[in-house]
């Protein structure tokens, strides 16, 4: 009898990520295939893992559509691809596009506004009963201003596309706010005008399998992503107690997301922010493994690896099953450093997991069966990050490499 061809995977990756899902997923028997940024040919991608890899030009940082429509349709010709998977948030729509071009299983070009338009994401939410901010499309002039009318500043300006927190735009009055659109130029339609909401923000991680939320985990970030970006501070995140109502709303509200995003198959990383009343309010959410090392904070906790979780399930979909998982707590903490090799030499508390190798960073992550010694451990190590590595830089207007 012969032998089952392998699972054939094209993974997207116009940034340095996951290079754990490439592992993975040829560990699990798949032929693996990379198509990635011409930029990033000198990243170490595991090439023993990779059938071979492919490499796209990039113009300011962005793949050209048709010249990947056109690269991959020939690469079509003599390699039968089974799954195209995007290992990163700007690699989302490129998939999508593929696979309705290739008429490959997965999200179309439809859902995946879902996931990546955070226009999309509002309306959707908004129309199936889920708190969001109060909203409007910068598109029509006179909608905007019944908006400021309606809703007091400050006022923030989003893209819809981008991720994390980059290009956002805050406006205390109206001449500020249309100095911003006037400056959007023919882009003003990219972008939405959002109530400013003060308060903590989270995140969700999840595994999805047929459209159920089948692990998550609530966290919550030290100081908001928009903040730390645009203001310059410390990084940090840290599990919730588990069995605390925070947790419970948060995983509630996450899974009622995932419902109404149509999610089918992979990992999300949800945001929500609390306003001053208690009220969480959904801000956005992706189908894609939190960045920043949310992965790295989430395997100290509950012992599973999301990328490695999310390759198992795409490749197994049908006899998939969860790992047994940890109910430890965990932290992460990551700056900006002075020093090109930070010297961590100082922090020696057995409760440290792992510490971040990157030029002109410093981080660590502890790990604790106590929610009340991760708090500790924060506090004593932002104070002295602080005084030992941070400095600031001006926030990206774009994502780098």
């Amino acid at each position: 009898m012969a032998s089952q061809k392998p699972m054939v995977i094209l993974c997207l990756a116009s940034y340095e990520k996951g290079q754990a899902f490439l592992r993975e997923a040829a560990r699990q028997g798949c032929h693996v295939y990379l198509l990635t940024s011409k930029s990033l040919e000198h990243v170490d991608w595991g090439r023993e893992h990779l059938k071979d890899i492919f490499y796209i030009p990039d113009v300011n940082k962005e793949w050209n559509r048709h010249d990947v429509l056109m690269g991959v349709s020939y690469l079509a010709r003599t390699l039968e691809i089974d799954k195209i998977v995007a290992l990163d948030d700007y690699d989302v729509e490129m998939a999508a596009m593929l696979r309705e071009h290739l008429r490959l299983p997965g999200m179309g070009e439809s859902a995946a506004r879902y996931v990546r338009d955070k226009l999309a994401m509002r309306v959707k939410a908004q129309s199936d009963g889920i708190p969001v901010p109060d909203f409007v499309h910068v598109l029509n002039y006179e909608r905007m201003r019944q908006f400021m009318r309606r809703v007091p500043p400050p006022w923030i300006v989003k893209p819809r596309f981008a991720a994390s927190a980059l290009g956002i735009k805050q406006a205390h009055s109206e001449d500020e706010l249309w100095q911003i659109v006037e400056q959007l130029g023919d882009r003003q339609s990219f972008y939405v005008l959002e109530r400013f909401v003060p308060g903590d923000v989270y995140h969700v991680d999840s595994l999805i399998h047929n459209r159920r939320v089948i692990f998550s985990i609530a966290s919550k970030y030290g100081l908001p992503p928009m903040q730390v970006m645009h203001q310059g501070a410390v990084f940090s995140t840290r599990i919730l107690p588990y069995d605390s109502s925070d947790a419970h709303t948060l995983l509630e509200l996450n899974s009622q997301v995932i419902a109404s995003m149509g999610h089918v198959l992979g990992a999300s990383h949800t945001e929500f922010i609390k306003d001053a009343e208690g009220k969480f309010y959904f801000l956005e959410t992706s189908a894609r493994v939190g960045g920043a090392h949310i992965v790295e904070l989430i395997e100290a906790a509950a012992g599973i690896n999301l990328w490695e979780e999310w390759a198992k399930l795409e490749i197994h979909p049908d006899t998939y099953t969860l790992p047994t998982l940890r109910r430890d707590y965990s932290g992460l903490l990551i700056s900006l450093a002075r020093q090109q090799t930070p010297d961590l030499s100082a922090y020696q508390d057995p409760e440290i997991y792992w510490r971040l190798n990157k030029d002109y960073h410093a981080g660590l992550i502890v790990r604790s069966e106590r929610y009340e010694r991760i708090t500790e451990l924060l506090e004593q190590y932002t104070a002295r990050f602080y005084q030992d590595f941070f400095t600031r830089y001006p926030a990206p207007e774009q994502p780098t490499h």
